[in-house]
């Protein structure tokens, strides 16, 4: 709920959602399987590198995309289709019977586009583009088809509109196959016909420019339509044989009593024809049921092939990049996907680097990232942000950055927000314990967790002894964390632990002439180390209405407090040793397994590592005698 994923926390009927941010599917099977991949991603590293393979060939190859666009959008839902196809109705009536042909021509329909989307994938090269061709190739698909042309016209087709649709339903199956049908449909085109014939003749009689038209309340009525209202004749005006006037903005519906008896003369024949044409339907379905184990397929390939349609659509409207999976998440000007699709100015791109590489950057050797920074700052965005872009990667999405690298994780958890829960009898405090919980007894070492505001809810000395507490002990699953706080004391574990890497958001400063802040303009950039801004809540506070006194009272007890708790975490030299140690080996373990350099480039790398060390390695140990 608080990565909004499928629902918006403000709206639950927005778009502005990940769900939405992706969703260019054509068909309701496309959008579905594009909901629980956002649920539950694949975590299959040959799964997902098929699909960014068939994301990248269909950006590459507009011919291929438009044509696989066009032809997808034409299926209806296959999935509901077979589910029809394969119940059988305990009881059989006029409702069953008509459901029963409607479900017998949009199988027509959709087995009739097998062929054309056979054919736009036939010069496909993507593994899973071409595997999806070789399950189109299946015999039971021809079996299906001959056998629906033995008994269905050729010219049947789905069509959209009521009366349309009803008159296909009528002269679905071919005629000489059931004599009491062909009698029937003589009826029903007789008494249409006579329909016809008796509006002709009121237009001539009346000099009315009247029509017949035919809806699901009111069946066949007559109506007069004008471009204005002005035009229209008056209700009073009307003869007195129409009966039944409604006027509704530029048109007047109305019948007679003829026509009330042609209506029902027209049931009657439209229920004796669907009866009939049942009885060969129901035969039709019996002869092909055992053939529709092909539809699964079908379904699975139109779903998977509109969703990495809708994929590769969405790099045409924003600047995606594919990632790639590593060991390491490093993402480099990485962009909030839902942000920005809806904001109309340009946000701000923000790296998960460590100031080394230059980009945003979660490894074994700082698999644990501090975030901090003012309110309003950024923090939870780009938590946020971390998660959705990890969802999209590993889904088969490109992601919106100028470079990413994801590793594949098996959970991802989040713990963002401070709402309580009426319901149960739950506190903000509760709540979070709750949600804490469940992720330290489920985690593990190849989860993502991002965690946002943790302790709260309850007193400042007790919401850091838990947060630390709880910090150390998913320190020691190994997993990534990102744990942003306003709990200055959590940026202490730097000094401990050689895996845990401080950053903070910054904000500029206006201050006014008597020295207090005027103005704060948030940057939304990320930067290593602990936020440098203290007291940035009062700050805040300041450029509100509150009263000067009030404010002034809280700033000096604020700083009072403040230096009464403030702490250094000592280093000795062992540790600072210990940590550099740890730094180095981490990232020449990753060199190793993930280096794509030549041998002159990788000597300048190497040589760059081992400067770092040692400026760390002496930067270290001059803070710690200091």
């Amino acid at each position: 709920m608080s990565l909004e994923l499928l629902q918006n926390t403000r709206d639950v009927k927005s778009d502005h959602t990940l769900f939405g941010t992706l969703n260019y599917t054509r068909t309701p099977m496309g959008a579905r399987l594009l909901r629980c991949n956002i649920l539950q991603p694949p975590n299959n590293l040959e799964t997902v590198s098929m699909r960014l393979d068939a994301v990248a060939e269909l950006t590459d190859n507009e011919e291929l995309f438009y044509s696989l666009q066009a032809v997808v959008g034409r299926f209806l839902d296959v999935d509901h289709l077979l589910s029809l196809c394969i119940q059988i109705p305990k009881q059989e009536t006029v409702k069953t019977a008509e459901s029963k042909i409607t479900n017998m021509i949009h199988l027509k329909h959709s087995l009739e586009l097998v062929e054309p989307l056979q054919l736009a994938l036939k010069d496909s090269h993507s593994k899973l583009l071409c595997a999806y061709a070789l399950v189109l190739e299946d015999p039971r698909f021809n079996v299906i088809m001959e056998k629906i042309h033995c008994v269905i016209n050729e010219d049947t087709v789905f069509q959209k509109g009521l009366l349309n649709m009803r008159t296909q339903k009528c002269f679905a199956v071919k005629p000489h196959i059931n004599g009491l049908l062909d009698v029937a449909r003589r009826t029903y085109t007789e008494i249409v016909d006579d329909i016809a014939e008796m509006v002709e003749q009121l237009r001539n009689e009346y000099s009315l420019p009247m029509t017949s038209a035919y809806n699901s309340t009111r069946g066949f009525h007559l109506q007069i339509h004008s471009h204005s209202k002005e035009e229209l004749p008056g209700v009073s005006s009307l003869p007195p044989c129409f009966i039944k006037v409604t006027r509704s903005k530029n048109s007047l519906t109305f019948t007679n009593t003829d026509l009330v008896v042609f209506i029902e003369r027209v049931k009657e024949s439209l229920q004796e024809i669907y009866l009939m044409t049942n009885i060969v339907v129901t035969e039709l379905l019996t002869d092909i049921r055992v053939h529709l184990g092909c539809l699964y397929k079908l379904t699975e390939c139109i779903s998977m092939i509109d969703m990495i349609v809708a994929f590769a659509h969405n790099c045409t409207l924003f600047h995606y990049v594919r990632p790639e999976f590593t060991d390491t998440i490093a993402i480099k000007q990485g962009r909030h996907p839902i942000l920005e699709k809806i904001t109309v100015d340009a946000i701000t791109p923000n790296n998960v680097v460590n100031q080394f590489l230059l980009l945003q950057y979660a490894s074994e050797e700082s698999n644990f990232v501090v975030i901090t920074g003012p309110n309003m700052s950024g923090k939870s965005t780009y938590l946020r942000q971390i998660a959705l872009l990890q969802i999209m990667a590993q889904i088969g999405s490109y992601v919106p950055a100028e470079y990413a690298s994801f590793r594949l994780t098996d959970q991802i958890f989040s713990r963002i927000g401070s709402d309580d829960d009426i319901e149960t009898n739950a506190s903000t405090f509760v709540m979070e314990m709750r949600e804490t919980n469940y992720i330290v007894q489920n985690a593990t070492a190849s989860s993502l967790i991002i965690i946002d505001e943790l302790g709260r809810g309850t007193s400042a000395d007790e919401g850091v002894g838990i947060c630390h507490a709880i910090c150390e002990y998913l320190l020691n699953l190994k997993a990534y964390v990102f744990f942003a706080t306003h709990f200055m004391q959590l940026t202490n574990l730097e000094s401990l632990y050689p895996n845990v890497e401080n950053y903070h958001f910054d904000v500029q400063e206006v201050f006014g002439e008597h020295g207090q802040c005027s103005k704060v303009t948030y940057t939304h950039v990320l930067s290593k180390g602990k936020t440098r801004q203290k007291h940035y809540g009062l700050q805040l506070a300041e450029m509100s209405t509150l009263p000067a006194e009030v404010l002034q009272d809280a700033r000096c007890l604020a700083e009072q407090i403040s230096a009464q708790r403030e702490t250094k975490a000592p280093l000795s030299a062992a540790a600072v040793k210990e940590r550099a140690d740890f730094r180095l080996s981490k990232r020449l373990l990753q060199t190793a397994l993930n280096s794509r350099l030549d041998e002159e480039s990788l000597r300048s790398y190497l040589r760059a590592l081992k400067e770092q060390y040692l400026k760390e390695l002496q930067e270290s140990v001059t803070s710690a005698e200091d």
